[in-house]
């Protein structure tokens, strides 16, 4: 929503500061943050934070909720507005106040009894630019198309897409089977068929259906996927890049996010070639890698870890924060990577730290025994949950 509150006060909170942790307070005037001061006093009329941290808003680059509101079981799907209103609340509650939604580009559409995935990202993105202009949502939304290199549709899709529509991030995604993210055959078909329900006995069939996808088409795609970022002037990102190979590949046609890399090679070879590397909280709070890869822990003990993305638990995004902070011994350097990181990483100069003249998106939150629990969160001073 667009509507601010015209003067409110914190005070007597834990701020995290772009590099250090102090007691203090500050000032939000028209939506912005107008004063930071260090001290535990409180003066009338302002919130009392009682001690509590006080943190900006956390910034999500790469998250898979919305699809999971837009489809909550397999082959039922439900309503684009419905979901989308279910979506940004709940990021809400969990302090997240800056969301790149990602939404699929590129499907499987031939009646060849092959799983197929239905086309659907313009008329989503229609309703959620339709609702964010018209003040409906209560964080700050913009669009990640995840580009699917191994599909049918990806050119024609990205071209429904221009500049008008302010697309934030495109991903290349290539999820052939055999490679990056789905290496281990075995994973992709539990992945699937127990997820999407296709029947084990056609498996084999699917998997030389997108071998044949990828042959045909998968070059083809990824130049088209990289002119559409350009024309769209969006920020390009990989995805499951595995081989130093495969980062450097990456770079060349101008990627400057990595997202989910699989190894410590590639996560190496990309914080040599100044890629922000993006890896899931999920991953980190569970101790490891759904699908067999490298375990986030690992690649922030190595220093290789930059930006945190919730994936598709949202919950886990301030909770991974924390447990970085933990491990790091540095509370300030955790929350970069859930906000001042993803700011820089997608050329968001306005929010992402406390700092004067930056957007009021404020969460505050305690920690009880590793865990967040959020009292508050404020989206350009307006109190969103």
């Amino acid at each position: 929503m667009t509507t601010t509150q015209t003067d409110i006060v914190f005070a007597n909170a834990r701020l995290i500061l772009p590099t250090d942790v102090i007691v203090g307070g500050l000032r939000v005037q028209n939506g912005q943050i107008v004063d930071i001061h260090q001290g535990a006093h409180v003066p009338p009329f302002a919130i009392d934070c009682e001690g509590r941290f006080l943190a900006p808003g956390l910034i999500e680059l790469h998250t898979d909720n919305l699809e999971r509101h837009m489809q909550p079981r397999p082959k039922v799907n439900w309503p684009h507005k419905a979901a989308i209103l279910g979506h940004d609340r709940e990021m809400a509650g969990c302090g997240i106040t800056t969301v790149f939604d990602a939404i699929r580009v590129g499907s499987i559409v031939s009646d060849s009894g092959k799983k197929r995935y239905g086309r659907y990202a313009r008329s989503m993105a229609d309703d959620l630019l339709a609702m964010r202009d018209n003040d409906i949502l209560r964080i700050s939304h913009h669009i990640h198309l995840r580009a699917e290199l191994c599909s049918e549709t990806l050119a024609e899709e990205l071209e429904e897409f221009g500049p008008d529509d302010h697309i934030g991030i495109v991903s290349l995604m290539d999820h052939t089977p055999g490679q990056r993210q789905f290496r281990d055959l075995k994973k992709f078909e539990d992945y699937v068929c127990g997820k999407n329900g296709l029947s084990r006995d056609n498996f084999g069939d699917y998997i030389d259906f997108l071998y044949g996808l990828q042959a045909k088409l998968g070059t083809k795609h990824e130049d088209a996927a990289i002119a559409a970022a350009a024309r769209y002037g969006a920020t390009l990102a990989s995805h499951d890049d595995t081989t130093a190979d495969q980062v450097a590949h990456s770079h060349a046609n101008g990627v400057t996010l990595a997202e989910f890399p699989t190894s410590i090679e590639a996560a190496k070879a990309s914080k040599d070639a100044q890629m922000a590397t993006i890896m899931g909280a999920p991953n980190l709070v569970r101790g490891g890698s759904h699908s067999g890869n490298v375990a986030a822990l690992e690649l922030a003990e190595l220093g290789h870890l930059d930006i945190l993305s919730s994936d598709y638990i949202p919950a886990a995004l301030l909770q991974g924060a924390l447990q970085l902070a933990e491990l790091w011994g540095d509370m300030a350097a955790g929350l970069a990577t859930v906000t001042a990181n993803p700011a820089k990483g997608c050329g968001l100069s306005d929010r992402g730290s406390l700092a004067l003249n930056t957007r009021a998106d404020l969460v505050m939150f305690e920690v009880y025994d590793g865990l967040p629990l959020i009292h508050g969160v404020w989206c350009r001073g307006l109190r969103v949950a």
